[in-house]
């Protein structure tokens, strides 16, 4: 997703059309469920970008919330990533472009309407119009016809508003047809921007959006911005895994020490967001109620290529003297307290050698040399202006504390105490929405939480010209090239070596600088058990029970 881009991974001047029209319930909820399923999860969150579109949300706050009251064709593992049918009978392909997917018969959404092949159909039509300004619309460019409904030439009209790969063969099955060949299409069908919509969210799109009524174990029943988002189970919900707990109260933390303060003083239950501050301490803190795991992250710093202070050729020398310059090991030692891991490619080792993962794949542009990254930056004709700074969001992530010491590590190296400082911006939201309208001068941080275990996901929707999550706005011919052969070979051994060699241009191009592979760290109260992360680094709250 997502950009932690999502990865994919905006404004407060944007209003999140979500009402506002209570805080719910209070922490009084938390304990009074007595095991039976009615108690009330309080967790951490942080107000997501956009309104909770599933074609629009490609961030990890407002994913959460979708993944809660959504549930789309396939469903990832909480346990193994392993992409399995969820609303989907079966997904079937002879030439792994033209594939038939059957729904199972029994689902509807939350306000009773059944779930039909229409409700697929229509949201990945809405999902791919141009006009309809969809971030995750780049998730459906692989279905014939998006050409025509989403042009890509600047000030292109749509030719068509609907997907002519798509089509209708009764409630209970549609067909896809792909303009390439792309043979793990079907393990992409877990991610959000391919849930199913109901056609209240067309009849009356706004008030949709002030309560967004969804499919999955919970509906939601209130929105304060900057407070909380309150949802509740639903006991109509006919899935696998419905909600082993009353709901979920998602209370907005500025400031990830105040969570976790909370959390120690028996107002918070979860708190997904360890502070970097606090990690020494942690395990005596909460004992067997710290979860620290891998997960499918990865910490980037990315340029923004569009403005002239990167745009030169010579400019990739300095991008790969900066990533010289960075002791990723005594960052990671001193700060994360063995929760992160130096990064040497662009992926995750979540996803093993076999997905596509391969150790010291950046080479020598990732391993700290100071004289040879000062070199280089000569080369490249010295910091543009003479000085950098590093964005990112103050509000979450202890960000402060790395991004100070990435800085100092440059700082050094270059001799020079004022080459780099951190450039904070108050909320998440704000910092997005600068880095979606193209604003930010210098490099920032870009970590990418996988929306699905492959690699294409790592290395697709943040590099490839114009995709959903290209902060960067790199475009390279040959990485595109590579990475559309991999999706076409039915190989996988082979797909993932081509996979690889579009990495190599990375290299070459450096449009992000891999920091560090994150682990997903998670404390929480003793009045909740069964709580842990999935592969992606977020809480199965239907899995979390309350005592």
């Amino acid at each position: 997703m997502r950009g932690a881009t999502r990865l994919k991974w905006a404004v407060c001047a944007t209003a999140v059309a979500l009402a506002a029209v209570g805080c719910g319930s209070s922490s009084d909820d938390s304990g009074g469920g007595g095991g039976s399923g009615s108690g009330v999860v309080r967790a951490s969150w942080g107000d997501p970008q956009n309104p909770l579109e599933p074609a629009d949300t490609n961030e990890v706050q407002g994913g959460k919330v979708l993944d809660m009251i959504f549930r789309g064709l396939k469903k990832y593992d909480p346990k193994t990533g392993k992409a399995t049918d969820m609303i989907a009978d079966s997904i079937t392909t002879t030439d792994s472009q033209n594939f038939d997917i059957k729904i199972k018969p029994d689902w509807t959404f939350s306000n009773g309407e059944k779930v039909t092949a229409d409700s697929f159909i229509n949201a990945w039509n809405y999902g791919a119009l141009l006009k309809n300004a969809q971030l995750n619309a780049y998730f459906f460019q692989y279905i014939d016809g998006y050409d025509k409904v989403h042009p890509d030439s600047e000030g292109a009209k749509s030719t068509a508003t609907t997907l002519s790969g798509l089509t209708k063969v009764s409630d209970t099955e549609f067909k896809v047809k792909l303009n390439q060949k792309f043979s793990t299409f079907p393990d992409t069908l877990g991610y959000s921007a391919y849930y199913p919509l109901p056609k209240a969210f067309f009849d009356d799109h706004a008030n949709w959006l002030k309560k967004p009524i969804g499919n999955g174990p919970y509906t939601v029943q209130s929105y304060q911005k900057g407070s909380q988002m309150s949802l509740k189970k639903w006991d109509g919900y006919k899935g696998p895994d419905p909600a082993q707990n009353g709901g979920v109260d998602l209370r907005v933390y500025t400031d990830n020490n105040t969570a976790y303060t909370d959390l120690q003083a028996g107002n918070l239950d979860l708190v997904d967001d360890i502070p970097a501050s606090q990690l020494k301490n942690v395990k005596s803190d909460l004992g067997d109620r710290y979860i620290n795991q891998p997960a499918g992250i990865i910490q980037t710093l990315a340029f923004p290529l569009y403005n002239s202070r990167w745009s030169a050729a010579d400019s990739a020398k300095v991008r790969q003297g900066l990533s010289m310059a960075i002791n990723r090991k005594q960052i990671t030692d001193q700060i994360f307290q063995q929760t992160r891991t130096p990064a040497t490619d662009w992926t995750s080792p979540v996803l093993g050698d076999s997905g596509g993962f391969k150790e010291g794949l950046c080479g020598d542009e990732c391993t700290y040399n100071p004289t040879k990254a000062k070199q280089l930056i000569q080369e490249g004709g010295g910091l543009p202006g003479g000085s950098i700074t590093i964005g990112y969001n103050a509000d979450t992530g202890s960000h402060k504390e790395w991004v100070d010491a990435v800085c100092n590590s440059i700082n050094n190296v270059l001799g020079n105490n004022k080459a780099c400082v951190g450039a904070p911006t108050g909320t998440f939201a704000d910092f997005r929405n600068k880095i979606t309208n193209k604003q930010m001068n210098n490099p920032f941080r870009s970590g990418w939480q996988m929306d699905y275990p492959l690699i294409q996901n790592f290395l697709q929707p943040l590099y490839f010209t114009n995709a959903s999550s290209n902060d960067s706005h790199y475009s390279n011919a040959n990485f595109d090239k590579l990475v559309n052969e991999a999706n076409a070979e039915p190989d996988t051994a082979k797909a993932v070596s081509l996979f690889q060699d579009a990495e190599k241009q990375l290299v070459k191009d450096m449009p992000a600088i891999p920091l560090w592979y994150q682990n997903g760290s998670a404390g929480y109260s003793d009045k909740v058990s069964n709580v842990l992360l999935n592969p992606f680094s977020v809480p199965v709250y239907n899995e979390i029970k309350v005592n």
